[in-house]
């Protein structure tokens, strides 16, 4: 390990870490009705005013992460409160038994409801983490009770907003890697900021790392599957059955990885690292750099038009898996993978000009026209979570080898 070069890209990602930061508290705050705006082009202005109730959790999740990390701020802390009371005011639809909508207005007005439950994942995250920073029982309280709906909703309760699923159940049902795999994170949010209830976040966490490998993980064709039957048997005649999105296989390693760490299982940490050599082999671009958004378990033509974009948050993924590997294996093909994808993001994501990263990429690396640094998808999340965990990774790295 070269210790100089470690401590330059820690030294960059800190830098990021700031921007970014200071770009969505800049831009993004709504200081009149409360919660964030995400829409915002290359320079922060805003281009609709609709909000992402996903992004108001995920807001409000990192600016309390942030002082989880490196110690409360006021202006995160308020960035935070701000996202937790707009959520709470207004993203919270009591006629659906506590379900939350998808997208409402700037004043918080009802726009849209999906049958997807991560807006209900995100408001526990980040309520959750809250209460970790503040100890204010009622953030707790609203945690628990998302969390617990988020997990019902997928394990059978009926949905009270009353949306059916995608396709009609009685031709075709499914699993998706996406429940599992999420539902394994916000559970070791909860675990680590409620340790009250330790015994059923482990129990529930055993569960997820269960599902993903019973279902969705192939070895036959080196690859996890989105889409699988009920039985987890794959379903390879039609598109949506065969696909593999790479950063999504790459985001769901480092929360084994972490699950891993907790349960001390070497076994465990093989298996994630096989899931990544898969994904990295099959999703890197040969010719321009960069993982591709959506690849097909056969190597058949993907239905998503957006299929050979390069999007930000894979390459966020791929930073802190790649850095978690090398901690925990020591290999150095896993730091080879850590700079690589560090150089790319310089090269094509960043924007020292402005601030924040470029959300979407073209296939060639050059941002999509015109460029936008946030939209309903993107907001502060990925980005600077990936620079908190790596910077954190990084300090644990150099005093590992002083200490030696």
């Amino acid at each position: 390990m070269d210790r100089q070069k470690l401590q330059n890209a820690q030294q960059w990602i800190r830098g990021e870490l700031e921007v970014s930061a200071r770009f969505w508290l800049g831009h993004g705050i709504d200081r009149e009705h409360g919660g964030v705006y995400t829409c915002l082009d290359r320079k922060g202005r805003i281009y609709s005013t609709d909000k992402s109730v996903w992004m108001q959790g995920r807001c409000g999740w990192l600016y309390s992460f942030l002082c989880h990390t490196y110690g409360i701020r006021e202006e995160w802390l308020r960035a935070s409160e701000t996202c937790l009371d707009f959520m709470e005011k207004y993203c919270v639809n009591p006629q659906a038994k506590g379900r939350m909508y998808f997208t409402v207005t700037a004043d918080g007005r009802p726009l849209r409801q999906r049958r997807y439950c991560y807006s209900e994942a995100f408001y526990a995250m980040a309520n959750g983490e809250y209460y970790g920073v503040t100890g204010k029982e009622e953030h707790l309280i609203r945690a628990r009770r998302a969390y617990d709906l988020y997990w019902d909703l997928n394990h059978g309760m009926p949905d009270p907003t009353g949306l059916g699923p995608k396709t009609i159940p009685q031709t075709r049902s499914g699993r998706s890697f996406g429940i599992p795999m999420i539902l394994l994170n916000v559970t070791g949010v909860m675990r680590r900021t409620d340790p009250g209830r330790t015994e059923l976040y482990d129990q529930r966490a055993k569960e997820c790392v269960e599902d993903i490998f019973r279902y969705h993980v192939k070895p036959e064709l080196h690859c996890v599957l989105e889409n699988v039957a009920e039985d987890g048997a794959p379903r390879l005649f039609y598109t949506e059955g065969r696909t593999v999105n790479p950063g999504h296989d790459i985001e769901g390693v480092w929360f084994l990885l972490e699950y891993a760490k907790q349960t001390n299982s070497p076994q465990l940490v093989r298996q994630a690292a096989q899931i990544f050599d898969w994904a990295m082999e099959a999703g890197w671009d040969q010719e321009y750099g960069g993982l591709l958004y959506f690849i097909d378990a056969l190597g058949k033509p993907p239905e998503a038009y957006e299929h050979d974009m390069k999007l930000w948050w894979p390459h966020n993924e791929i930073l802190i898996s790649s850095l978690m590997l090398y901690r925990d294996i020591g290999e150095e093909k896993y730091l080879d993978w850590f700079y690589e994808t560090l150089d790319y993001c310089k090269n094509h994501f960043a924007d020292p000009e402005y601030g924040e990263w470029y959300g979407y990429l073209r296939r060639d690396g050059l941002p999509t026209m015109p460029s936008t640094k946030g939209s309903t998808f993107k907001g502060p999340f990925h980005m600077p979570r990936s620079m908190i965990l790596t910077d954190t990774m990084i300090t644990e790295l150099l005093a590992k080898q002083r200490a030696q």
